[in-house]
């Protein structure tokens, strides 16, 4: 089992398996699941030692497009599992078709690109940084490497295994959700640990819902909500890795066990594991963002989405779950008038999951 050793760093990287899906694998009866979670734990360690130089170094992605536009470079690292060689070989360049044939590199540009038009279509949002910064995807990480992650400037992409997760460029929210780790660490910087890590993993989990449903042109009742369901693997039971929604996303799975999330304050995890339940917590104010989207109605992203985009800019890198609450209320009153339906349907939202504003 894995602990922070630096619960107060600003600088860490952010991987879209949590901590407990990788324990449970290790625990497998089959040595090849285990090998490979062993695998993915010990990648995760040295991509957050090569975060911590890398916060100290120029950042890459960070220069500005030539035009000052959407512009995005894809690398393939060839299954090697070196952070010191990312981005890798340059697969495809923006206005380049990506290799005929190779998925990979096809959703990962595909996919950072929707990215980038839901964040400037929606929010008026210039990229990550919202000053044009570049944006870089490497495909190929390891080899069968379970997991994707944000490492301060750029998406890094796993394979997958075949059988438990499929490849991680598969889901349009997985490119989503690590972007916006990006983007908050760009805006309120939330510290990545206990209630402020669980907002952080949140809003990439709530952008990322946002802009799948953007994307399909889906209202709340049409969206499925459901998070990292286009990766999981035929050889699981669980239809997806995290749900807004009450209900569990996996339950007694004979290789993930059951999905640990809370969604009200008396259920909320109290440990130090995963950062204090940065990854576990979080179901709590997703679960506040659902009943939200439910009680206001039509494309989330119009009015929920302006909340909670807003909010995200308003909050300080310590903020907790009454913090947020209290200002995605406050928010909801200044775009859409004080006792408008907007603001009756985030205090609802948040009622639901026992914090009051």
């Amino acid at each position: 089992m894995h602990v922070c050793q630096n619960p107060h760093c600003h600088n860490p990287i952010h991987c879209f398996l949590p901590p407990h899906v990788l324990d449970r694998l290790v625990e497998s009866d089959d040595p090849e699941i285990r090998r490979l979670a062993v695998h993915a734990i010990k990648q995760a360690a040295a991509a957050r030692a090569m975060r911590s130089m890398i916060s100290r170094m120029p950042i890459m992605a960070a220069i500005p497009s030539p035009a000052g536009t959407k512009n995005r470079l894809v690398y393939d690292m060839e299954n090697i599992s070196d952070e010191g060689r990312l981005p890798g070989k340059l697969m495809c360049a923006e206005g380049q078709e990506p290799p005929a044939g190779d998925e990979d590199v096809k959703e990962a540009y595909e996919h950072s690109g929707t990215v980038y038009d839901f964040y400037k279509a929606v929010f008026k949002r210039n990229s990550i940084d919202d000053r044009g910064m570049s944006l870089i995807s490497t495909v190929r990480f390891g080899r069968r490497y379970n997991n994707a992650f944000w490492n301060g400037e750029q998406m890094t992409y796993g394979d997958g295994d075949g059988r438990i997760f499929t490849r991680f460029t598969k889901a349009l929210d997985v490119a989503a959700h690590e972007m916006t780790h990006g983007v908050i660490q760009h805006t309120c910087n939330l510290e990545y640990f206990k209630q402020s890590g669980a907002l952080n993993e949140h809003f990439a989990d709530a952008m990322g819902a946002l802009v799948k449903q953007w994307f399909l042109k889906q209202d709340v009742n049409q969206a499925d909500w459901l998070n990292g369901d286009q990766i999981m693997g035929s050889g699981v039971t669980a239809k997806c890795l995290r749900t807004f929604k009450a209900e569990k996303a996996y339950e007694n799975d004979p290789l993930l066990g059951t999905d640990p999330q809370p969604k009200h304050m008396r259920d909320i995890y109290d440990g130090f594991e995963d950062r204090g339940g940065v990854h576990i917590n979080s179901g709590i104010p997703n679960h506040a963002f659902y009943r939200t989207a439910l009680e206001i109605g039509g494309f989330a992203w119009e009015k929920l989405g302006q909340i909670w985009y807003q909010t995200m800019k308003n909050l300080n890198d310590k903020s907790q779950f009454q913090e947020m609450a209290s200002m995605t209320h406050l928010v909801a009153g200044q775009q859409f008038g004080n006792g408008s339906i907007e603001q009756q349907a985030v205090k609802k939202g948040w009622d639901a999951v026992g914090i009051t504003v």
